[in-house]
């Protein structure tokens, strides 16, 4: 089962200036409470949201639908693909495998995943993401969850040596609120959570949100439910030939995020690089080349 280039979710930002008036108080309906909100009848749905029936069906027409059938059963797909395990996902990738080798299939989803994922990226929302990871003053918090710890692990080794007060939380959910406990407004929390998404992050967000700090989301096409409180969000398309999604695309945003990051810091990062080497030669970390 292949998923969709894109989900109703974006399929809505992408139309929302196109939308009525009633068709927008939907769409703010739906987007408030996704995508349970819309998987009811569309009688229900329409009167839930307090808008008639033809407004309902007017509106996912205009995202591209035939007809309201075909809409909920996109946002029921996106359901599944959210909370699906590593048995399911390898289940849904084989019903629709190739007869070419598994590395092309593999190579592939990847550049798809690529592309996609840097066809979403505002360049606007980028810019001014880095410019708050690169704010040294500020205490810059990484944290992710059971697979995603790794790209908070990787991305702590990388702004610690651009800039200083970075701290890297562990993955322990119970020592969290001692972080919390010294987050100021202010602060930045770096956060990565891909379906399926942990309710210990999304906790964690709300918390250091309500102290003031701004959070930097990196997830997934589906779009962790911490996006409701974050101050950005960059999707990252994830889905490859295994039971498993992939990182690929999410390190490479991570990258470029570093990247920039760097770039707003020079020459105080260059100073900081230069002072580490120094601190490596003193330890005799690195072997040097023989002269």
């Amino acid at each position: 089962m292949t998923q969709p280039a894109t989900t109703v979710r974006e399929q809505i930002r992408s139309q929302y200036s196109a939308l009525t008036q009633s068709e927008r108080k939907f769409a703010n309906a739906l987007l408030e409470n996704y995508p349970s909100a819309g998987l009811a009848s569309i009688t229900v749905v329409a009167e839930t949201a307090g808008v008639s029936t033809p407004t309902v069906a007017r509106m996912v027409q205009k995202l591209g639908f035939k007809g309201f059938p075909q809409f909920h059963k996109a946002l029921l797909t996106e359901l599944q693909a959210k909370v699906s395990g590593p048995t399911q996902r390898r289940a849904n990738w084989v019903s629709d495998a190739p007869e070419s080798h598994l590395l092309n299939r593999f190579s592939q989803a990847v550049t798809q995943n690529l592309e996609r994922t840097f066809s979403h990226v505002e360049r606007a929302a980028f810019d001014d993401a880095a410019a708050l990871l690169a704010q040294s003053d500020r205490r810059l918090y990484a944290v992710g969850g059971r697979i995603t710890r790794a790209l908070a692990d990787y991305a702590f080794t990388h702004f610690q040596a651009i800039r200083p007060r970075v701290t890297h939380m562990t993955s322990s959910s119970a020592t969290w609120p001692h972080y919390v406990l010294d987050m100021v407004e202010g602060d930045i929390l770096l956060l990565f959570d891909i379906r399926r998404y942990e309710a210990n992050l999304l906790r964690l967000a709300e918390l250091a949100v309500e102290r003031g700090v701004k959070v930097i989301l990196v997830t997934d096409q589906w779009t962790s439910p911490i996006a409701d409180v974050a101050t950005h969000t960059f999707n990252c398309w994830v889905e490859i030939p295994s039971a498993w999604d992939s990182n690929i695309a999410t390190m490479l945003l991570l990258e470029a995020l570093i990247a920039a990051a760097q770039e707003e810091l020079w020459p105080d990062t260059k100073d900081r690089y230069e002072r580490l080497d120094e601190l490596f030669n003193q330890s005799r970390l690195f072997r040097k080349p023989p002269n």
